[in-house]
């Protein structure tokens, strides 16, 4: 049954929607199972997008055998494409939160800090194609022996935005557990928050005792006081109760109040266990199939019976029907490239000519120029582009024009030229030839302080040489900077 909103459809929901229909397609989702299913775990990696940053060889050689064994056994187990799935993004476009490294896996060593397992996505300046990294953290910041010598913004895992705890969001074999852990049969929503607004995700509360105990008993402890994030300045201080195999844990507010040093130093509950799943949200909203879910997520959530979602309705002024001289022509693909061909290609010369002098163009001409130049189809493009799908958005790009076209100026190519060149960034970054933004240099003159300027926390000047996605961000001043999860 779809949960109706009092108002409208939460923005922030619009964007899960977008999300889950562009940042993971079926292809990848396919291809990485197909290599997952044969136990090449690098390959489903490559097929989600996924650097691989460790050398298992290497990490036998440092750390032993046993440990190696149950890397391997992980890193086999490991759904590459569900992982994407799960990720924290940020509004408004839903793109990977950056700069971050999380936690997939702990492992026993003979140092005071356990190994992890770690991903890593880039900082925002270098976040073409959405790409990221897996690595094993020893606990001194640098990763294990064969470590891409790249430098990473935050190196250490986040304490916040972990997934240790949470395997069923990227281990095949635990996916089952989805359900259980989110609490999809219970309570829709809660809002611990003073003042909650329609676009802020919705709490689990139901589940919060329960992940809080799995988090202590983590962390060694077995009851204790935790906290809960619930904004940028403030944070539940939360006690968990009976938390033992003969009664069911629940919390409450902290008795006493605690300085603010000992409020941070407590167990944070995980983002993954504070809010609501998106995907619940959206087959609750009505918003999306089990078709449109991953097929993992779908058979956890059983979500095969979920309300159908209407698909968008044919446009009406559709670039492949054009009204030229009292007629209703057609413009289609003919060897590769779009033609209108109820014109033959003797006229259609001479029309060429005529515009070339100066001449007014032919309606059919006019069409196949602002196809070619701003789509209807755009939109989706500039969406692929932006979670890395270069493969889709290229194919949305020949279904329209042809394989053989050559791009006209205008927004398309804008578009393919910008993301071409943000794939710059992120090679230099993956090189560890840039260790901060370019840009960030013109904030000291372009001279060698000014790097040290940046480094030092600063954040770069808006310059021609900053990514336009980049520019979009920083110049949006009421473009919210909330982690939103799965």
């Amino acid at each position: 049954m779809a949960h109706h909103f009092a108002n409208k459809i939460p923005t922030r929901l619009l964007m899960w929607q977008r999300v889950r229909e562009y940042a993971v397609p079926p292809s990848m989702i396919e291809t990485a199972t197909a290599r997952r299913a044969v136990g090449d775990w690098a390959g489903a990696c490559a097929a989600a997008r996924i650097d691989v940053d460790l050398d298992l060889r290497a990490v036998r050689d440092r750390h032993g055998t046993d440990l190696v064994t149950h890397l391997r056994a992980d890193l086999r187990r490991l759904a590459p494409d569900l992982l994407r799935w799960h990720m924290f993004r940020i509004a408004p476009d839903g793109w990977l939160r950056p700069g971050l490294t999380i936690s997939l896996a702990r492992y026993r060593s003979s140092g005071a800090t356990p190994l992890q397992l770690v991903v890593r996505t880039p900082p925002a300046w270098a976040d073409a194609g959405q790409r990221m990294s897996l690595a094993l953290w020893e606990g001194s910041g640098n990763s294990a022996p064969g470590h891409h010598p790249h430098p990473h913004p935050h190196p250490h895992p986040d304490r916040r935005f972990r997934l240790d705890l949470h395997r069923h969001l990227w281990d095949s074999g635990r996916s089952g557990e989805l359900a259980r852990r989110c609490g999809a049969g219970g309570a829709r929503s809660a809002a611990p928050p003073d003042r909650p607004t329609v676009d802020d995700p919705p709490w689990a509360v139901g589940r919060w005792a329960a992940e809080a105990e799995l988090l202590l008993r983590a962390e060694g402890r077995p009851r204790g006081a935790f906290t809960v994030r619930l904004g940028a300045r403030s944070r539940a201080v939360l006690e968990l109760v009976a938390p033992d195999e003969s009664h069911a844990p629940t919390f409450r507010p902290l008795r006493e109040a605690l300085p603010p040093q000992e409020v941070a130093a407590l167990p944070a509950l995980p983002e993954a266990s504070a809010r609501v799943p998106p995907d619940l949200e959206l087959l609750w909203a009505g918003l999306v199939t089990a078709e449109r879910l991953h097929p993992l997520v779908a058979v956890a959530l059983g979500a095969s019976g979920s309300a159908p979602v209407a698909g968008p309705g044919p446009e009406p002024g559709d670039p492949h029907r054009v009204e030229c001289r009292g007629e209703v022509h057609r413009i289609a693909p003919r060897d590769g490239v779009l033609t209108a061909i109820d014109h033959d290609a003797a006229q259609l010369r001479r029309e060429e000519l005529l515009v070339a002098l100066g001449g007014p163009a032919l309606p059919c001409l006019r069409a196949i120029d602002a196809v070619h130049r701003n789509p209807e189809a755009l939109p989706a493009v500039r969406e692929r582009l932006g979670h890395g799908d270069v493969a889709g958005a290229l194919a949305v790009v020949e279904g329209l024009l042809g394989p053989g076209a050559v791009l006209r100026d205008g927004p398309l190519r804008e578009e393919l030229e910008s993301a071409a060149a943000r794939r710059i960034d992120h090679g230099l970054f993956r090189s560890g030839l840039v260790a901060v933004h370019p840009g960030a240099g013109v904030a000291g003159g372009g001279n060698a302080s000014g790097v040290g300027h940046a480094e030092a926390g600063h954040r770069p000047r808006l310059d021609r040489r900053t990514p336009p996605a980049m520019r979009r961000k920083r110049s949006s001043r009421a473009r919210p900077r909330t982690g939103l999860t799965c």
